[in-house]
């Protein structure tokens, strides 16, 4: 996986700066340390830049990019995988394509001539961004896979569209405005995007399973948004014929599905290891790469010092029945505020929980260990249903024949098997927005505790800020950006999946919790239970077999029970995060320390994002011994929120970034 950048002029006759494409790609180097290269197509305004990280076609002249293809009529600039990538080139080869690397990214070249980018999509199976230059019909096109695994930002500018793997990369470009979005700040500080937002002006996402076409007219920039893919739940209507098949065909469906997709990640030109913690879900992923491959498999687990959240015994467990070569790395929680400015320069937004910094931490220790490709577990509590908030969703809306008593007896024993966990993944108490009850039926429970603590934002936000997002209504903004067709008709568990992968997944788990900490050390992770095709048969089971009774992820319990320890069969869901703050003195510490410098009244009318008052207010709610120990977990997120936007603005505004970019061009050697 890599970097990409690029520039499309509003006018062709206008020269592309080679040297802004070189910074472009410099500023990204943790994302490609192993070269780089840029291309520009002489009058036509048109340039990308790649920083490579190589992982499939080792050979750095060979496989350096940008691509030209053979008749120079297509430029393409890759970031991520594509697998089973043999298999279709043999089978473009025999159709008469000659291709002049290994690499998997040349398949567009081939692909995208012959069936056009729709039915060319439907061929590549991964997690990419990429970036596709038609000289044909002067068009761009940004392509960014199906759930958002990877990232993909773009600017217009007064000069043109401005494109990049990071917010960092766009920054480099001096016509690309640094400035806040005041509903943008309002979205970092309660956690929940928008999607296709950012915390700036005019900073945009490619959504995830959509193509952005970008033409030029007579001088005007035309932008084309199109949805090439979703996740698309079967009509309620629908999911009566379902009653036909026995819980063994989902049993086998989902097993052999995840095992493809599994197998194919392993394929590399170097190491492949496996992120190991005491859940379900790198379990079952470790214990089927354990079972693929001849030599044992490293596994690589993170470790807290708070028992209450450390899951290393089910990890170690685990390692040791499949002979997995275990590495725990071991984390004091106090400690991870030392590296919080670090981590938000990565992620580019701020984070509500350390564990985004521990997953910094352990990308770093893994590389140095001498991996640069892991297989992660990401993306199975989407498909199977497993986080409290759908659980607590299924029996309030799902099952029409629980009684109002068993309903009631259900939600406390679900509150207290998640106490710990209560203010972030599930609300202290009940939220209603109304637009989001008119869009799903209710409003999903994974989105309530953020907007309980949007409650607390307005008032942190500057008085300019403030007048700005006046009467705003964040909820209804979230509403407004999902596919309403998407969820008409569906269970309400189907909602609530839709809703998170929507929202939260591709927000926060592939952000801050993914691809960011990850390609900060040049770690490329691979998440198998993200595979289109596991997800488009997971779509389709019913909802009984994700969540059945009080069990979630009943479908992948029975798929991998053959290789999960006893004790984590029979296991509750447990979220993996670290101890927030409050949880102990040494780490509130770590936190306040940190708070000073950046929350302090010099920093904060310096950034001019929130409001002193407002912040010292929320400190004192949080430090008042009446407040609750799950109001406690909602203002940690707060505080950290905080923090994070003036970091935010520290590292992106305050600072300055072209310049930055120029120096670590110089710096790394990298020259037009």
């Amino acid at each position: 996986m890599c970097g990409i950048a690029g520039i499309f002029n509003r006018l062709p006759e206008r020269p592309v700066d080679p040297q802004l494409l070189v910074n472009m790609a410099a500023i990204q180097y943790h994302r490609g340390p192993d070269g780089f290269g840029y291309k520009i197509l002489k009058d036509k305004g048109v340039g990308f830049s790649h920083a490579r990280l190589s992982i499939i076609d080792l050979d750095e002249n060979r496989a350096r990019q940008p691509f030209v293809s053979a008749d120079s009529r297509l430029l393409l600039a890759h970031n991520g995988e594509f697998y089973d990538y043999k298999r279709l080139r043999a089978e473009l080869t025999l159709d008469g394509a000659r291709f002049q690397t290994k690499s998997d990214s040349e398949l567009v070249l081939h692909l995208y001539p012959r069936l056009g980018l729709e039915d060319a999509l439907e061929h590549l199976r991964g997690e990419f961004a990429f970036a596709l230059y038609d000289n044909n019909h002067d068009r761009l096109m940004l392509v960014r896979d199906r759930f958002g695994i990877k990232p993909l930002y773009w600017a217009e500018t007064d000069n043109g569209v401005v494109f990049g793997s990071e917010l960092k990369v766009l920054f480099a470009h001096p016509d690309v405005k640094r400035e806040f979005d005041a509903k943008g700040v309002f979205h970092q500080l309660m956690q929940t995007i928008v999607p296709g937002t950012t915390a700036f002006k005019g900073i945009h996402q490619v959504k995830p399973g959509h193509v952005l076409t970008i033409e030029r007219h007579h001088g005007k920039i035309q932008v084309h948004d199109e949805k090439y893919w979703d996740m698309d739940f079967p009509l309620m209507s629908e999911r009566a014929k379902q009653d036909r098949e026995d819980e063994q065909y989902y049993i086998d469906g989902v097993r052999n599905e995840l095992l493809e997709a599994l197998q194919l990640r392993l394929e590399a030109d170097v190491p492949v290891a496996c992120y190991l913690s005491g859940g379900i879900d790198s379990c079952s992923t470790l214990g089927m790469a354990a079972a693929s491959q001849q030599s044992p498999v490293k596994a690589f687990t993170i470790g807290f010092d708070d028992k209450d959240y450390d899951e290393t015994p089910i990890a170690t467990e685990m390692a040791e029945s499949v002979g997995a070569d275990q590495d725990v790395m071991r984390l004091n929680a106090s400690h991870l505020y030392d590296n919080f400015v670090e981590t938000i320069w990565h992620t580019e937004r701020t984070i509500y929980n350390t564990l985004g910094v521990a997953k910094l931490l352990m990308s770093r220790h893994v590389n140095k260990a001498g991996y640069k490709v892991v297989v992660t577990g990401e993306g199975s509590d989407e498909l199977f249903g497993g986080y409290p908030a759908f659980r607590r969703d299924m029996f309030l809306h799902g099952m029409d024949t629980l009684s109002e008593a068993e309903r009631a007896e259900w939600e406390s024993l679900l509150a207290e098997g998640n106490k710990i966990f209560k203010g972030a993944m599930l609300a202290e108490k009940e939220v209603n927005d109304p637009a989001l009850n008119e869009l799903v039926g209710f409003t999903p429970s994974c989105l309530q505790p953020w907007l309980a603590s949007a409650e607390h934002v307005e008032g942190l936000m500057s008085k300019a800020m403030q007048k700005e997002v006046a009467g705003y209504q964040p909820g209804a903004a979230i509403a407004d950006a999902l596919d309403a067709d998407m969820l008409a008709g569906r269970h309400p568990l189907d909602k609530a999946q839709y809703v998170w992968i929507k929202t939260m997944l591709e927000g926060q788990i592939l952000t801050w919790g993914g691809d960011r900490v990850d390609m900060a050390n040049s770690m490329e992770a691979r998440p198998p239970f993200l595979d289109h095709h596991l997800a488009e048969f997971a779509a389709q089971l019913p909802p009984t077999m994700r969540i059945k009774g009080r069990t979630e992820k009943y479908v992948l319990r029975e798929a991998m029970k053959g290789v999960l320890p006893k004790v984590l069969y029979e296991r509750e869901k447990f979220a993996f995060m670290a101890p927030p703050a409050h949880t102990d003195e040494d780490k509130w510490k770590a936190m306040k320390a940190l708070a000073e410098e950046y929350l302090s009244d010099e920093a904060i009318d310096a950034a001019g994002l929130l409001d002193k008052e407002g912040v010292k207010a929320l400190f004192t709610l949080h430090e008042d011994e009446d407040t609750s120990a799950s109001t406690q977990v909602q203002l940690d997120a707060v505080i950290n929120h905080m923090i994070g936007v003036q970091i935010l603005h520290h590292h992106f505004v305050a600072t300055d970034v072209p310049e930055h970019a120029r120096q670590k061009a110089d710096q790394l050697g990298w020259r037009p």
